[in-house]
């Protein structure tokens, strides 16, 4: 009975004490570190919430400056953008008015190259390197330079509007970058905590891609503006080169051209001045060919008059001669009848000597005659170059202000 009463397997009472003390202490302890553990986290769910909160609040000020950041730059790239189309659609007019300007100096061009070509038609006296002929080829000078100081300006337009469509290009591609940039960055600050379909993104810590500074970011878009302002400042120095020119231009040719103009009048006035006196001089040869053919038959009507005279006194004489013996004597009518011969022959031979004459200067005054005629159509011909051919074609001459 007493081994029943202290069986080994037993715990004493004072064991048991123990042990429930034992679980209160340690109850209590863990109870105690649990309500640290709550205090800590209450604590620090709190203090997390509001560096969250800070965070999130000074990111989403970080954010709108961004925004704000982007506007300007894309406000400020809008405004080069349309200053640079303006000024390139100016070009473009200015681009017009030389195109015009370089056409309307051909037809010039040509019809002055035509009247030098004309002008090598003269003959004789009147091919001469006159005033015409100067101002002509002046001309020539004047509008081949014209031509080329335009084509040349064209050139240079042509590139410029190159050079402004290129820094257009690259305004717009930041334009476009800046407006998606500004859309997604207005998606992140539209978003809240609370926005649906928010998600998480294992990979959004990865710094993909070509990251740029800030201070490339606004160096890039600082660059595009300013090389749109050269641009835009090189189209308006450029605009003033053109506008010079083309006044230039249009003060040169006409000028030139109303010299050539009054070369042309003075010269045909004097053509026709000389032309009137060569006529005037063949009408003078010609009332003189009259007077002499005139001269040349009364010489000639005068020796044949002699005939006459010089037989009767030649048949008297041969008739003498036959007086026979004594009678054959050398009186006074002989020797007078030979006088009259020797007279008479001499003067025939005078009719003749002055027949001759006559008839030299009636040749002389015939070849006169001709000379003057072909002088005249000399003239004539002059005439009909300058007058008919080249005044008439420079009348269709336009020189316009372009």
């Amino acid at each position: 009975m007493a081994r029943l009463l202290q069986d080994p397997s037993k715990l004493h009472p004072s064991e048991w004490h123990t042990a429930n003390r034992m679980q209160r202490v340690t109850t209590e302890s863990q109870k105690s570190r649990s309500e640290c553990t709550v205090a800590e986290s209450c604590r620090l769910v709190e203090e997390i919430e509001k560096t969250t909160q800070k965070t999130q609040s000074y990111v989403n000020k970080k954010l709108e400056q961004r925004r704000e950041e982007i506007k300007f730059w894309k406000q400020e790239l809008d405004n080069k953008l349309e200053q640079l189309l303006h000024e390139t659609e100016t070009l473009l007019t200015f681009k017009k008015r030389l195109e015009r300007a370089l056409e309307g100096c051909k037809e010039p061009l040509v019809i002055a190259q035509k009247c030098l070509l004309y002008r090598q038609r003269r003959v004789g006296i009147d091919l001469v390197h006159d005033g015409v002929e100067q101002e002509l080829v002046k001309e020539v000078e004047v509008l081949q330079g014209v031509i080329v100081l335009l084509g040349r300006t064209l050139e240079q337009t042509n590139e410029q509007i190159r050079q402004n469509r290129s820094a257009k290009y690259n305004l717009e591609m930041d334009l476009k970058d800046k407006f998606t940039a500004l859309t997604i960055d207005d998606y992140c600050a539209s978003l809240t905590n609370d926005t649906p379909h928010i998600i998480y993104s294992d990979n959004a810590m990865k710094l993909e891609g070509n990251f740029v500074s800030p201070e490339d970011w606004i160096d890039f878009s600082n660059v595009n503006v300013e090389k749109a302002d050269k641009q835009r400042n090189a189209s308006l120095a450029l605009k003033a080169v053109i506008d010079g020119i083309l006044l230039q231009t249009a003060n040169d040719m006409p000028r030139q051209c109303e010299m050539v103009n009054t070369a042309f009048r003075n010269r045909v006035k004097e053509v026709k001045d000389a032309k009137h006196k060569l006529e005037m001089l063949l009408a003078m040869v010609m009332d003189e060919i009259a007077a002499q053919e005139k001269n040349i038959a009364a010489l000639k009507k005068a020796i044949a008059d002699k005939e006459g005279p010089v037989k009767v006194a030649q048949t008297r004489l041969e008739a003498r001669n036959h007086r026979p013996n004594v009678e054959l004597c050398f009186d006074t009518v002989h020797s007078s009848l030979m006088s009259e011969v020797k007279e008479i022959t001499k003067n025939i031979q005078r009719l003749k000597d002055a027949l001759a004459q006559a008839q030299t200067e009636l040749k002389a005054l015939s070849h006169r005659q001709l000379s003057l005629e072909e002088e005249i159509k000399v003239k004539e011909n002059t005439l009909y170059i300058d007058e008919t051919l080249c005044m008439q074609m420079r009348e269709s001459v336009g020189i316009n202000n372009y």
